[in-house]
C-alpha cells in the first residue's frame, strides 16, 4: 500500500471542496490534496448547464461548468494536488485516509487536517415509500438532468414531477426546451420547497402547473410508466378519499429532497445533526472530531453555490491553521439553538474564547412560511443581541443573520443562544 503525508486533505472536488483547497493553500498549507471519486473535478456543477452561478461571489452569471472551471484552474495554479477516479474507503480519528483507485490500488494518506466536502445525494423512491408497480421511467430529477445535459438522452415525452425542489423545477423547464410535455409538478407540502425565482422562471414562465398539498399515491404501468395517481393530502399528509386523479404520463421524476453524503463522517465518529443530516460544526466548520472540517452541502443543503464556496473558504482556511498547529488546548463552546419558527441553524456552536477576527454568518431555515415582514433575531434568554428585518420567511429559502465582531463579548457571556423568526 502506497503511503504519503499531506497538510490538508480535501475529500470531494465540488464547489465546497475546490474552495477549501484554494483557501488552505492561500493560508500557507504546504501540501493540499483533493481526492475525487469522479474522473474530473467540479462535482454536480458539471451537469448543471443552466445559468445562475456566481452572481454573488463573482459578479457573473455563469453556467455550472464555467463556474467550476474557474475554481479548478485557480486550485491548479496554486499547486493543489489531485487524485481523480479515487474512492475514499475509510477515515480514522487520527486523520488517516484509506483510498483506492484502478490505477494506483490502495493508498494511505496521513493528513494533518481533513475537509469533508462530499456534497449530497437525492432521496429515491424507496426513501419516500412510493406505492405502485416498478416499471421503467421513474428517475430522480438529478439523474434526468445528467441524461439530458451530459448524455444527450431525453428520458420521456410526457412527464410528471413529484416535489417542487429546485432541481425538479429546473428540469421541468429543461425538458420543455427539449420538446417534452411536463403535465404537472406535484408537491405534498402546502408551500413551495424550492426557490421562488425557480418557480417563476421555470414553471410560471412556461405554464407548467404546480399542485400544492398533493402527492402521488400510486404508479401505474407494467413495463413502462403509463400514468400516476395524484391525491390531495390533509394537514397530517394523509390522503383525502375521493380526491384521486389519474394523470397519463410515461415518466415520473422525483425531486423530493437532498441528503448530505455523510457515511464517511459517521464511520469516523463525527456527530451528525438529525435535522440536517450533516455534521455538527462550529463557526470554522470544524466537526466534533478535532482536525476534521466539513464544507458545503455535506453540512446542510444550501440554496446557492456561492454560499457553498464561501463555506469552503472558511473551512479550508481553518483546516490549514489546524495543520500548522494553531490550536491551544480544549475548546469551550456556546450552543446555538433553533427557536421559534426555526427548523435548524448552522453553525451549531460558537467557540467561546477563540472566535475569528471577522463576522460570522448564522444560516437557518424557517419551519413555516410567513408571507409578510419578519424579524430574524438572536437572543441570550430575554436579552436580544441582534436582529435583522426580512421581507418574508420561506422554508425553501435560507435566512442569514450576520454576527458582527462587536457582539462577541455578549456571546462569550452566554451558555446558549437562540435564533427566532418572528412576525414584525
Amino acid at each position: 500500500m502506497a503511503k504519503r503525508t499531506v497538510d490538508v486533505a480535501v475529500i470531494g472536488s465540488g464547489p465546497g471542496g475546490l474552495a477549501a483547497a484554494i483557501a488552505a493553500k492561500k493560508e500557507g498549507a504546504g501540501n493540499v490534496l483533493v481526492v475525487e471519486r469522479d474522473v474530473e473535478m467540479g462535482g454536480i456543477l458539471l451537469q448543471c448547464i443552466h445559468h445562475g452561478f456566481g452572481t454573488e461571489i463573482l459578479g457573473a452569471d455563469l453556467p455550472g461548468p464555467a463556474y467550476a472551471q474557474r475554481f479548478e484552474q485557480e486550485a491548479i495554479s496554486l499547486g493543489v494536488e489531485t487524485l481523480l477516479d479515487t474512492m475514499v474507503l475509510d477515515i480514522t480519528p487520527t486523520r488517516q485516509i484509506v483510498a483506492a483507485s484502478e490505477s494506483s490500488g490502495l493508498l494511505e494518506v496521513q493528513a494533518r487536517s481533513i475537509v469533508l466536502a462530499m456534497g449530497c445525494r437525492e432521496r429515491t423512491r424507496a426513501q419516500i415509500t412510493l406505492p405502485g408497480a416498478r416499471p421503467a421511467g421513474v428517475y430522480t430529477a438529478g439523474m434526468a438532468q445528467r441524461f439530458v445535459n451530459v448524455e444527450g438522452f431525453v428520458p420521456g415525452r410526457r412527464i410528471v414531477i413529484l416535489g417542487s425542489g429546485d432541481i425538479g423545477m429546473i428540469m421541468a423547464r429543461r425538458l420543455t426546451f427539449e420538446g417534452a410535455k411536463v403535465a404537472r409538478v406535484v408537491e405534498i407540502m402546502p408551500f413551495l420547497s424550492g426557490l421562488m425565482r425557480n418557480y417563476v422562471q421555470c414553471l410560471l414562465d412556461f405554464d407548467i402547473p404546480l399542485q400544492l398539498g398533493h402527492t402521488i399515491s400510486r404508479i401505474i404501468g407494467r413495463r413502462r410508466v403509463e400514468a400516476v395517481e395524484v391525491v390531495q393530502v390533509d394537514d397530517q399528509w394523509r390522503p383525502v378519499p375521493g380526491t384521486e386523479e389519474i394523470i397519463p404520463c410515461d415518466t415520473l421524476l422525483l425531486s423530493v429532497g437532498l441528503i448530505p453524503e455523510n457515511e464517511l463522517s459517521r464511520n469516523v465518529g463525527v456527530a451528525l445533526d438529525p435535522v440536517t443530516g450533516g455534521p455538527y460544526v462550529d463557526e470554522r466548520f470544524e466537526t466534533t472530531m478535532p482536525g476534521i472540517f466539513a464544507a458545503g452541502n455535506v453540512v446542510h443543503v444550501y440554496d446557492l453555490v456561492d454560499w457553498v464556496t464561501e463555506a469552503g473558504y472558511v473551512a479550508g482556511k481553518h483546516a490549514a491553521r489546524f495543520a500548522a498547529g494553531d490550536r491551544a488546548g480544549q475548546l469551550d463552546y456556546v450552543r446555538l439553538e433553533a427557536g421559534e419558527n426555526v427548523r435548524y441553524v448552522v453553525p451549531h456552536v460558537l467557540t467561546r474564547d477563540q472566535l475569528p477576527g471577522e463576522s460570522i454568518k448564522l444560516q437557518m431555515r424557517a419551519r413555516q412560511p410567513i408571507e409578510k415582514p419578519v424579524w430574524v433575531e438572536l437572543r441570550d434568554g430575554e436579552k436580544r443581541l441582534i436582529r435583522r428585518a426580512e421581507r418574508y420567511a420561506r422554508p425553501g429559502e435560507m435566512l442569514t443573520l450576520v454576527l458582527p465582531e462587536r457582539s462577541y463579548e455578549d456571546v462569550r457571556q452566554a451558555e446558549t443562544l437562540t435564533v427566532n423568526v418572528l412576525e414584525r
